[in-house]
């Protein structure tokens, strides 16, 4: 037991022998004088002390102790070789819960604690009242409105005439590269092909079916297969596997149009007297703050997102249930409407890009799989793709939580004073 404990704890620095401690030395200095790469460590030593080796390596070089990077608890044989190269440690987020918030959901349904992993003091608070807020209101409505993960290679051509061609070719041969696409997965099915032509450059917009892993890996292999039939048929140069109209961890229009990874809309009706009690303001000025900050603002800013910071929830969650952190930018593309009813208001939140998985990725670093656990949904679902969608939708719930909270706090004008008290401790 005690020797597991240190396998996945990165400890017994100080107990390590003076043949260990020599063994170190004379690694490190292969290091730095270039004979030995940080990466190759691992075929040296066993993860956990190649980690300590190369941290100890970093610690000189810097001049910087790193002694708390050094205590972690997950197991980290698989994490070098999946997950992280270079390790040095880990770095702890806190994570808390809020909830539990009431979820009648397509795919998800009943009572859930939603893990957050933040540093940002009043943004779980905020989230739990707005929990809170859901479940009196009789739980929130949520589905999913359409799922497929992209990636979409980028071809050169010779002319305007060639692009179309290209483009006519790829159409009349679907199920030809439909089923190349799927001999290199057994999982996933590819669901959609869009053309674009920008002078003599021809996008080819691939979208799947990745049932319960967020899928980019397996989107790239099978479009990798793809743009070689293509190339080969129609003379165009793939010039990038990817070709920024997939499009991947940047702000993009075309995700929130055509979506991307789980598309997920999420919704509840609140009456006066819970916006009065909960939110403290009333229904018309909710309604007002969400559309002269939401829609009049960002529109105003050119922003791509028309919400309050939709963002901060899907990245906390993201970071807590191992999903790829980049992707917390799809969450920006979220639309917020706040619509006056004759018993109060219903708010809703839409967000068109949510890549999400529960298998694969981080999803399956301990810590990380924990969080999964506690929603319901580490490993694929039954039928598979059923987990992931799931989280999709608790995901959305926790946005929407986080809209209400916030949008009422500036109606009541309380947004300075939560984060006096909670931000700042």
């Amino acid at each position: 037991m005690a020797d597991d404990a240190e396998r996945r704890t990165g400890q017994g620095n100080g107990a390590k022998s003076g043949q260990d401690r020599n063994g170190d030395t004379i690694l490190q200095a292969k290091l730095k004088d270039g004979t030995l790469k940080m990466y190759e460590l691992e075929k040296e030593l066993s993860p956990i002390d190649a980690i300590r080796v190369r941290r100890g390596f970093i610690e000189q070089e810097t001049g910087t102790k790193l002694e708390n990077i050094g205590i972690f608890s997950i197991d980290v044989d698989r994490v070098v070789k999946r997950n992280c190269e270079n390790m040095i440690g880990t770095i702890q987020v806190p994570v808390g819960v809020a909830g539990p918030v009431l979820i009648n959901g397509g795919y998800a349904s009943g009572k859930y604690w939603l893990p957050l992993a933040t540093t940002e003091g009043a943004l779980i608070a905020s989230v739990n009242r707005g929990c809170s807020a859901i479940t009196k209101a009789g739980g929130a409505d949520v589905r999913i409105l359409h799922d497929g993960m992209t990636r979409a290679p980028v071809f050169a051509t010779d002319s305007i005439v060639h692009a179309v061609q290209v483009c006519d070719w790829v159409t009349a041969h679907r199920d030809e590269l439909k089923d190349a696409a799927e001999s290199t997965t057994s999982h996933g099915k590819l669901t959609g092909i869009v053309t674009f032509v920008t002078g003599t450059s021809v996008f080819i917009r691939l979208e799947f079916d990745t049932k319960d892993a967020m899928g980019m890996n397996m989107v790239t292999i099978a479009s990798a297969k793809i743009a070689d039939l293509i190339a080969q048929a129609t003379g165009a140069r793939l010039v990038a596997l990817s070709g920024n109209m997939c499009t991947d961890k940047k702000p993009a229009a075309i995700n929130g149009i055509m979506g991307r990874g789980r598309s997920v809309v999420a919704g509840v009706a609140l009456t006066h007297e819970q916006i009065g009690s909960i939110l403290k303001t009333d229904a018309k000025t909710l309604a007002e703050v969400n559309y002269r900050k939401n829609f009049v603002g960002s529109a105003r800013a050119g922003s791509m997102g028309f919400n309050a910071h939709a963002a901060n929830v899907v990245a906390a969650m993201f970071i807590a249930c191992g999903q790829d952190a980049a992707h917390a930018i799809d969450g920006g593309t979220c639309i917020t409407t706040v619509d006056l009813t004759e018993t109060g208001a219903y708010v809703a939140v839409t967000l068109p890009s949510l890549p999400v998985g529960t298998v694969g990725g981080g999803t399956s670093v301990e810590t990380q799989q924990e969080c999964l656990k506690l929603l319901g949904v580490a490993g694929s679902g039954t039928p598979p793709g059923t987990n992931a969608k799931k989280l999709g939708e608790i995901i959305g719930t926790g946005v929407l939580a986080g809209e209400l909270s916030l949008i009422g706090a500036l109606a009541a004008q309380h947004l300075a004073r939560a984060h006096q008290q909670l931000g700042r401790g």
